[in-house]
């Protein structure tokens, strides 16, 4: 189903008009909204797993339901236990010069939210900020990728049983309504995607000076510290790298590996890899590239690092359906594989004898999404948190972060502006209103022109210092 440009103007207005007639929605409001949320993704998460995987070609459907379909549900049940808390004004302190007097912050529900989801994880990227968007009492247009035309139809349908189109819409289409989507006057524009196609929507928000959250991705790289327990290690990032066939923002990008430990490494990680997936034909538990343009793409920067020198070690033999799995060593900064967020089944393997070659490596380029480092030396984990800048790190463990609803997630740099999930996420999509209360006594009149009486002297005295 596609939607037209004139549609999107309609459930814009549609959603304006029903947002200022009920302003503040109440605690009692929001919470039916995120249970019935809820109730549709369990009633439907059959159908769901199925569109997702006919998209792909094919998903596991454990996977879905691992990355998918469990964290959306923990993140509605986190919203549902905390809105509360969340929803309460913040008291906040008024100093004696200007007493007597109350201040405290309401958090007010911006208005109109639009949400830009990728392809990646349709459900999960959705379902994310729909939930804390609503949490904030907002009305929410959501834009689903072309490329999971399966899923998107579905998900349009689903919402439909129970969100009426001036509180929650999915608008599907291709780049043409994707970009007028983000041109839309939006109280607030959450765009999760490439970086290159981030700069182009805080380009159209921009001319009505629509806050954006964008969450990009990069190239982010696991480190094995040289005390780090080995097969453990390798295993743990191996399962970051293989699941969804590699195609997750925070997926391993690179990793860096002690100089005389690089054949080790290999083989082990050869190994743990085909203790998950023994083969990848007929197999229900691998997934594949999503489509063949993504396909080409590893490809080509496959046959890129070839072209300049790399060796490639290839981990199963190649299936039609599968494009396969790949470790590559000897590369460098003018391989398409380390100039791009690789988003693929391809690992990129660099060596170094001394871990502040690592920092400075990763320092002198764009700043990742996430870093990974495994070792258990507390002063080396330190000293990686503290001198690297990444939205998030993981130590001895990758991606999970991602799925812990009491973190914020987001970027830094060229890796994203701003963060949600949880209480994070509800302010985000929340207006901190100042408020200031004075009640009938005031002695605000004690420094009303005239100036120069000995009261005001007496205070610029006293607080002047």
């Amino acid at each position: 189903m596609t939607d037209s440009a004139e549609y999107l103007d309609h459930i814009f207005q549609q959603q304006k008009k029903a947002f200022l007639t009920a302003q503040y929605p109440t605690l009692e409001q929001r919470r039916t909204w995120l249970k019935q949320l809820k109730t549709l993704l369990l009633k439907h998460q059959d159908t769901i797993i199925a569109a997702i995987s006919a998209d792909f070609g094919h998903r596991s459907s454990d996977e879905t339901q691992l990355v998918e379909m469990l964290p959306s549900i923990m993140g509605i049940q986190h919203s549902l236990k905390h809105l509360k808390k969340w929803m309460k004004p913040s008291r906040r302190q008024v100093s004696i010069l200007f007493q007597p007097a109350q201040a405290y912050v309401l958090y007010q529900p911006l208005g109109m939210v639009g949400i830009i989801v990728p392809w990646n994880y349709p459900l999960f990227l959705a379902i994310g900020p729909l939930c804390q968007a609503l949490a904030a009492g907002n009305r929410v247009m959501l834009k689903m990728s072309e490329f999971t035309p399966n899923f998107s139809a579905l998900f349009k349908t689903i919402l439909a049983e129970v969100f009426p189109e001036d509180l929650v819409c999915v608008i599907t289409g291709d780049h043409q309504i994707a970009a007028k989507f983000s041109t839309l006057p939006f109280d607030h524009l959450l765009f999760t995607g490439a970086t290159s196609i981030g700069r182009q929507v805080m380009q159209a928000a921009s001319e009505h000076l629509t806050p954006v959250t964008l969450e990009l991705g990069g190239k982010s790289p696991s480190i094995l510290g040289k005390d780090a327990p080995f097969e453990e290690s390798v295993r743990r990032i191996a399962f970051g790298k293989a699941i969804n066939a590699g195609q997750t923002c925070v997926a391993p990008d690179y990793v860096f590996v002690p100089e005389n430990l690089l054949n080790r490494f290999i083989e082990t990680y050869k190994n743990v890899t085909r203790e998950f997936y023994p083969e990848l034909a007929h197999n229900p538990d691998c997934s594949q590239i999503i489509n063949t343009r993504q396909t080409h793409r590893l490809q080509s920067y496959l046959d890129d690092a070839q072209a300049q020198g790399a060796k490639i070690t290839s981990l199963y033999p190649a299936t039609e359906q599968h494009f396969g799995h790949y470790l590559v060593q000897n590369v460098h900064d003018d391989m398409l594989l380390m100039q791009n967020e690789i988003f693929g089944s391809i690992l990129p393997i660099l060596t170094y004898q001394h871990i502040d070659e690592v920092i400075d490596y990763i320092n002198q380029r764009p700043r990742p999404l996430a870093l990974y480092y495994f070792g258990y030396d507390k002063n080396e984990q330190q000293h990686f948190i503290k001198h690297t800048h990444s939205g998030g790190v993981c130590l001895n463990e990758t991606l999970v972060h991602v799925a812990q609803d009491d973190l914020p997630f987001g970027g830094v740099g060229a890796s994203g502006l701003g963060h949600y999930h949880g209480h994070e996420g509800f302010l985000t999509f929340s207006h901190a209103k100042s408020v200031f209360v004075r009640p009938k006594f005031s002695l605000m009149k004690l420094i009303y022109p005239p100036y120069g009486t000995w009261l005001q002297k007496l205070i610029f005295r006293l607080f002047l210092r």
